[in-house]
C-alpha cells in the first residue's frame, strides 16, 4: 500500500534528507582536513627536499621499496584479477564450479592480513627460497588484494549495458572482440578504482610486509632483496622513538604516505579521463 504524502510535507522530507547528506558531507570533509592538518603540522620542519632525496639522513630507500611493492603487487594481481572478473561477468553461468569460485574469493576477501604474511612466510620466503624480499612481499599482497580487483571490476562491467555487446556482435564482431573494444574501455573508470582501492591498501600494509620484505633499510638493487616500505618505516620510528624529533620524523614519513596516495589517486583520474574510448567503437 503505498502512502501519499501532500506536496508541502514531500518537499520538507526533502529538504531534511537534503540537509542529513550535506552534515554527513561536512563531516566526512572537515574529519579529512582535521587529520591531514594534524598530520602536516605534526611533523614539525622535518618534510624537506633533503629528508626525500638522502638515501642516509632520509627516506629514499623506504620510498624506493614502497614503490617496488606496489608497482610488482599490481603488475601481478591486475592481469589475473581482470582476467577472473571477465570470466565471471561475460563466460560463466551460475554452475556448481562457480559458485564454489565465488565463495573462494569472498573468502580472500575475509582474511586477516597477517594470515597472508604468514602464507607468504612459507611458501615465498622458505620454500621458493625468495627469502625476505620486494618479490616475496609483492607476490604476497597481489594475492591479497586479487579480492578487490575481482570484485570492483566485475561490478564495473555489469554496469555496461547489454546493448552494447549486441551492437558490436551484430556488426559482425566476435566476443573476445567485442570484450576487447567495446567493454572494457567503457569499463575502464571502474577498473582504475580498483586498482585505486588495491594500491591504498598495498600501501597501507605493515603486517605482510613485515615478514616477507623485511626491514632492511638500505636501498634495494632488484626486487629480489630486502627492504623496508613507509609503513614499516613509520612503525619502526614510533616503537622505538624516545626524543621528541623522533615523532616528527615519524609525522613528516607518514606526510610522505598521504602525499603518494593523492598523487597515485590523482594520476588514475587522469588516466580515465585521458584513456576513456566511446563505447562501441571497435
Amino acid at each position: 500500500m503505498k502512502i501519499k504524502l501532500p506536496f508541502g510535507k514531500r518537499k520538507f522530507l526533502d529538504a531534511l534528507l537534503y540537509g542529513v547528506m550535506a552534515l554527513a558531507m561536512g563531516g566526512v570533509i572537515l574529519s579529512l582536513l582535521f587529520v591531514l592538518i594534524y598530520i602536516f603540522r605534526s611533523q614539525a620542519g622535518f618534510l624537506n627536499w633533503t629528508f626525500l632525496t638522502s638515501a642516509e639522513t632520509g627516506i629514499l630507500p623506504m620510498i624506493v621499496t614502497t614503490l617496488y611493492v606496489v608497482i610488482v603487487s599490481i603488475a601481478a594481481a591486475l592481469p589475473a584479477g581482470l582476467a577472473a572478473a571477465i570470466f565471471l561477468n561475460e563466460y560463466s553461468g551460475n554452475s556448481f564450479f562457480i559458485r564454489i569460485l565465488r565463495l573462494a574469493i569472498e573468502t580472500l576477501a575475509g582474511i586477516p592480513s597477517i594470515i597472508y604474511g604468514l602464507f607468504g612466510l612459507l611458501l615465498f620466503c622458505r620454500t621458493l627460497n625468495f627469502g625476505q624480499s620486494i618479490i616475496a612481499g609483492s607476490l604476497t599482497l597481489s594475492i591479497m588484494i586479487l579480492p578487490v580487483i575481482i570484485r570492483t571490476t566485475e561490478e564495473s562491467l555489469k554496469s555496461i549495458p547489454d546493448s552494447f555487446r549486441e551492437g558490436s556482435l551484430a556488426l559482425g564482431a566476435t566476443k573476445f572482440q567485442t570484450i576487447v573494444h567495446v567493454v572494457l574501455p567503457s569499463a575502464l573508470p571502474g577498473i582504475l578504482t580498483s586498482v585505486i582501492l588495491a594500491v591504498g591498501r598495498v600501501i597501507g600494509e605493515s603486517a605482510p610486509v613485515l615478514l616477507t620484505v623485511g626491514l632492511t633499510k638500505n636501498m634495494p638493487r632488484s626486487i629480489f632483496e630486502s627492504g623496508r616500505t613507509l609503513t614499516i618505516h613509520l612503525f619502526y620510528l614510533t616503537n622505538e622513538a624516545v626524543r621528541p624529533e623522533d615523532f616528527g620524523i615519524a609525522f613528516a614519513t607518514a606526510s610522505v604516505l598521504v602525499i603518494l596516495v593523492v598523487i597515485i589517486n590523482t594520476a588514475a583520474k587522469i588516466l580515465t579521463t585521458d584513456f576513456r574510448k566511446k563505447p562501441g567503437e571497435i
